[in-house]
């Protein structure tokens, strides 16, 4: 099972009621469960391949902590219906550079277009490069660096 597949049971979890998930197959093993807007991921690894164990859980009171800044008057009210907002497309760790000593891949008011990486999301020990899927100009930056983020959780508002 790969990691896309991780990622896509996750998302059907989280949109239906089953509260927990398991699956075998030959030597992997996976357990998602979920108890209130809690999602927890258990992954175990053969130890002939490599002795891996990772856990992530997700609190509930993320998302409303980030959602907050958002409602917080963007730059100009009445141009608030016209933002568009780039989501996290999975669980991880949200960083807006590719390193400590790197400058940030944008700042507010740096212009994107579709294509160009925008932060990264680390998940499971992978590092994945978010693209944009939209252009414009960055108008506000939703996340913390180094922070928690979870699927669909709006990262950047961009003016279109």
């Amino acid at each position: 099972m790969d990691f896309k597949q991780i990622q896509e049971l996750v998302k059907m979890i989280n949109k239906s009621n089953i509260s927990e998930l398991s699956i075998e197959q030959d030597k992997f093993k996976i357990t998602i469960k979920q108890k209130d807007n809690e999602v927890q991921q258990v992954i175990t690894v053969p130890a002939t391949v490599a002795p891996v164990q990772a856990v992530a859980a997700v609190a509930p009171a993320a998302a409303p902590a980030t959602a907050a800044p958002v409602a917080a008057a963007p730059a100009a009210p009445a141009k608030a219906d016209n933002l568009v907002t780039i989501k996290s497309p999975m669980i991880g760790t949200f960083y807006r550079s590719a390193g400590p000593d790197k400058a940030p891949f944008i700042n507010v008011g740096d212009e994107v277009a579709p294509g160009k990486v925008v932060c990264i999301i680390e998940a499971m020990k992978l590092f994945n490069e978010i693209e944009s899927e939209v252009s414009g100009k960055i108008v506000k930056v939703l996340v913390d660096d180094a922070s928690p983020v979870e699927y669909d959780q709006p990262l950047f508002l961009v003016e279109p």
